[in-house]
């Protein structure tokens, strides 16, 4: 599993910041132009892993992050189409630098080195490995290169 710094992203630092303020965190951006106009997709999570991201949080989020984005692209509302949306509950992990936005969450990973999944709650990460803390083993720290693939568990 590759890591991508969250910040390499255009516009990801300035509309986290303003997420955070709204009592989110900003887990994804996609900002693509099409046609002159230009399509936003934002994933939003909860501060607190245990609280889930309904309907009411993604339309707060997208009152406070569509101004945003409208100063930083210079474009007017009628040329942005954007959707904010919660990272759902069956949620596949792509970039690595995401496990730091779910930390507390329970997840799997699919770790190379045992062909097998691992499955527990984020404790921690960096810019080279996640640490779960399981059930069987405590602590175990796993890295992005041994990652097949994560995944969120649903119960």
């Amino acid at each position: 599993m590759n890591y991508i710094s969250l910040d390499t992203v255009p516009h990801f630092k300035e509309c986290a910041s303003v997420v955070a303020d709204a009592g989110f965190v900003l887990v994804e951006l996609q900002v693509v132009p099409q046609n002159g106009m230009v399509r936003i997709t934002a994933v939003i999570a909860s501060k607190d892993p245990s609280k889930d991201i309904g309907v009411a949080d993604c339309s707060k989020v997208h009152h406070v992050l569509q101004p945003k984005l409208v100063a930083l692209l210079r474009k007017s509302e009628d040329d942005i189409i954007m959707e904010v949306c919660s990272p759902g509950v069956e949620r596949n992990i792509r970039n690595a630098a995401e496990f730091g936005c779910f930390v507390g969450r329970e997840i799997r990973v699919w770790d190379k080195n045992v062909s097998d999944w691992v499955r527990g709650t984020i404790k921690s990460s960096d810019d080279a490995q996640v640490t779960l803390e399981t059930e069987a083993d405590g602590d175990k720290t796993i890295a992005y290169n041994d990652i097949a693939k994560a995944k969120f568990i649903h119960l």
